[in-house]
């Protein structure tokens, strides 16, 4: 490494530079160039992998022959190159030549080098390409050059995946261009379009490319754009002339003057005139501004990228007034992509042309994510590494069993796909058929089947034959789409909509349940660990005038029809059960004060926190039933964040210590008399609902979707038979192993259409 810089300043600048890069290609060259400089060596080279042809092509190279570039391709596991692919781990030698698997390349001239470095380039758990740093004299590489290199690698690997997905590889023996990105699965089903991005508001980098339609109409957009901006400034400028120092006020003046120079707008004129409508024109000049400025080593010049990137967004933050970067008519199948999708952004997307949702960020519990399962769109969220501006009007597969978006899909993929979704579709309409017959075991046993709710009543009429009731209602939904919490003659209205529409069946409301990842944009809750922090009834508890006019709306409401039942969320001890309780007398009381007379309803408790699957016994003492959320129940006790895609796959509701306490709690829950439902996402897995059919639960709620399927399932397997599945599930040692078992009985019950389709 060169020692008179640190190797996080050149790491960084060199990230800066790859990033900055017009296209891949050139991002390539830049990195070999400053890899082989910083680490002063002689040869640096990037080998791709080409999955198509299962090979390691060499890409690009400084100290190699150029003409070999594009032609040396090797197979993994071949020569050291391919032994760093095949093992996926570091390969460092001081004498390469005497290495059994060394290869000679006669193209390379290769033969001179002695030293050998190469690490592999990984991306989501795939292989991209190795990274490869040689030396003619022997050299030891040390710790810091593996580390610096591994940490370059670490670095391509997000580049490399964006150049893949936005088909920016263009070299010959590189077809197809097909990218997949994973993220959560968030609403099951699978889609087929095109990709729309809806960018947040001022957000610089997620500008789409748009080609203008009229270039001067884009010119005088951002005319006016900057007109405005420097009004703005000029105003905030005058307003805080008495309270901040010259100094600070100087900064508003250098805004004005960066403005007002002719050469921003100059910059920006040119990329309209070159063929990029006005925000994403005005998103490329500022980040090339403000990565120069990055770079620079004066730290007065480095502060100046974050007021660029600050006038970048006010300017564009009024373009986007204007004209937003949403399109006029959706295409058919309009896969909706955004950083971050809100509340509202399905809304906006005709029903019949929303084929599928995808977002940056999010989480399987967001209200986007609920929102798609109501509707029965397929959903994938938590997509960390996906290039947004670029995806503008790609064609996608979207797959929301597994969690995964392919970007560009060969014809192959897409026919596959396409047989897929047929298959789901012809068995939908098989299964409609048999919705309005009783979710009844072959051997007589009814099996209760609820269902999950919180948004308007609008299929009450069709679904209200086919259920037992609502097993969760959220309240939490109708806070979210408001700007404050809303009042107790509103919440009265929806809560009494929601229990006449489906009287006289049961319905199960939670309270309100916030926090974790469920925040309300006017009562923002910023913790370091927030599904270990403020949330549920701890919070409404610490808020008692909020716990207060809901459990006061819910009473109201229910008078005269008296199928409330309120279930209290995120409980982890009696205390907060006894305060809950209390609070619940005062409100009857309160309302009996003002001539209102309401029974008391049933109460229940959310068993999601392990500590209440050992205080049963006190539980049962206060409340008439439980509702198992075994979503966080099973994040509890796996100590995972099931919304953070990196541990996403250790998130398993078949995790053999999960199911044997869903079985243990069952069991304790009948010998203590206390009706208990699930209403995770394990009660509407059709293997699912029958291993808690067989545990013994005495309901189950899932998301209207999923009730064909569950009650398919019901019907074609006996309760000795699920008992006897619950026993051998229990006996597994891995979620693997139970997941296996669970495939091969449903084959052999001849289920296995009702199961997600599996990987080829």
């Amino acid at each position: 490494m060169d020692s008179k810089t640190p190797m996080l300043e050149v790491l960084r600048r060199i990230i800066l530079e790859v990033n900055g890069a017009r296209n891949l290609d050139a991002a390539l060259s830049t990195m070999v160039r400053r890899i082989r400089k910083a680490m002063r060596t002689d040869v640096c080279s990037f080998y791709l992998y080409d999955a198509e042809l299962e090979q390691l092509v060499l890409m690009e190279t400084i100290g190699l022959r150029s003409q070999a570039v594009g032609h040396v391709a090797l197979p993994v596991g071949e020569g050291l190159v391919g032994l760093v692919a095949q093992r996926e781990e570091p390969i460092n030698l001081e004498d390469a030549r005497a290495h059994p698997r060394f290869r000679y390349f006669e193209a390379t001239g290769e033969e001179r080098y002695s030293s050998f470095l190469g690490v592999p380039i990984i991306h989501q758990r795939r292989m991209l390409g190795v990274l490869v740093v040689q030396q003619a004299d022997k050299r030891r590489y040390d710790e810091a050059d593996e580390a610096f290199l591994v940490t370059m690698a670490a670095q391509l690997a997000g580049v490399l995946a964006h150049a893949l997905a936005t088909g920016s590889l263009t070299r010959p023996s590189l077809p197809g261009g097909q990218a997949t990105f994973t993220g959560v699965a968030a609403s099951p089903g699978m889609a087929i379009g095109e990709a729309v991005i809806i960018a947040p508001p001022a957000d610089l980098d997620s500008v789409p490319d748009l080609i203008p339609t009229d270039e001067e109409y884009e010119i005088a957009r951002l005319r006016e754009a900057i007109g405005k901006a420097r009004d703005e400034i000029r105003a905030a400028g005058e307003r805080l002339a008495n309270r901040i120092s010259a100094q600070e006020l100087a900064l508003f003046d250098v805004y004005q003057q960066m403005l007002g120079e002719a050469a921003l707008s100059q910059e920006v004129v040119k990329r309209i005139r070159e063929g990029q409508w006005a925000p994403g024109a005005l998103a490329d000049v500022v980040r090339r501004h403000v990565q120069y400025l990055e770079r620079v080593d004066d730290d007065y010049l480095r502060e100046r990228a974050a007021d660029v990137r600050d006038l970048g967004r006010r300017v564009l933050a009024h373009l986007q007034e204007e004209a937003a970067a949403t399109p006029a008519v959706y295409p058919e199948n309009t896969i909706l992509v955004s950083d971050e999708i809100s509340a509202a952004m399905p809304g906006e997307v005709p029903r019949e042309r929303l084929a599928g949702i995808v977002s940056v960020r999010g989480s399987s519990t967001s209200h986007a994510a609920i929102l798609a399962r109501a509707m029965g769109i397929p959903t994938v969220l938590g997509m960390v590494d996906l290039p947004l501006p670029r995806l503008n009007g790609a064609r996608v597969v979207l797959d929301g069993h597994r969690g995964r978006l392919f970007v560009r899909p060969s014809a192959e993929l897409e026919s596959h796909y396409q047989a897929l979704i047929e298959e789901e579709r012809a068995l939908a309409e098989v299964l409609e058929h048999e919705q309005d017959l009783p979710s009844r075991t072959p051997d007589g046993y009814d099996m209760p089947l609820m269902v999950n709710t919180g948004l308007a009543v609008d299929a009450v009429a069709l679904l209200k034959s086919r259920i037992g009731g609502v097993g969760l209602y959220r309240t939490e939904v109708p806070f979210m789409t408001t700007e404050r919490f809303p009042g107790e003659q509103e919440q009265t209205r929806l809560y009494r909509e929601q229990l006449e529409g489906f009287a006289p069946l049961p319905v199960v409301m939670r309270t309100l349940d916030i926090g974790g990842d469920k925040d309300l944009p006017y009562f923002p809750i910023e913790e370091a660990n927030p599904f270990l922090g403020w949330r549920g009834i701890r919070v409404t508890l610490d808020h008692p005038e909020v716990l207060m006019v809901q459990l006061r709306a819910m009473l109201r409401a229910s008078q005269g029809l008296d199928n409330l039942q309120i279930l209290l969320p995120m409980i982890t001890n009696v205390d907060e059960v006894d305060d809950a309780l209390r609070l619940l007398d005062r409100a009857i009381s309160e309302l009996g004060e003002d001539g209102i007379e309401v029974s008391r309803p049933k109460v229940g408790v959310m068993l999601e926190v392990p500590a209440t699957l050992y205080q049963l016994d006190a539980l049962a003492e206060r409340v008439d039933f439980f509702s198992v959320g075994s979503n966080d129940l099973t994040q509890y006790l796996l100590a995972v964040d099931r919304n953070n895609p990196r541990v996403a796959e250790l998130y398993d509701a078949c995790h053999p210590a999960v199911l044997s306490a869903m079985a243990r709690l069952a069991g304790e829950a009948k010998a203590l008399g206390v009706p208990t439902s699930v209403c995770g996402e394990l009660a509407g897995d059709p293997a699912g609902a029958l291993l808690l059919m067989g545990m013994g639960f005495d309901a189950l709620s899932m998301n209207a979707p999923n009730l064909p399927k569950v009650r398919a399932a019901i019907r074609r397997v006996s309760r000795d038979a699920a008992q006897g599945l619950v026993e051998e599930t229990l006996a597994q040692p891995s979620p693997a192993r139970v997941r296996r078992l669970l495939e091969e009985r449903m084959g052999e019950w001849q289920l296995t259409h009702l199961l997600p389709p599996k990987d080829e």
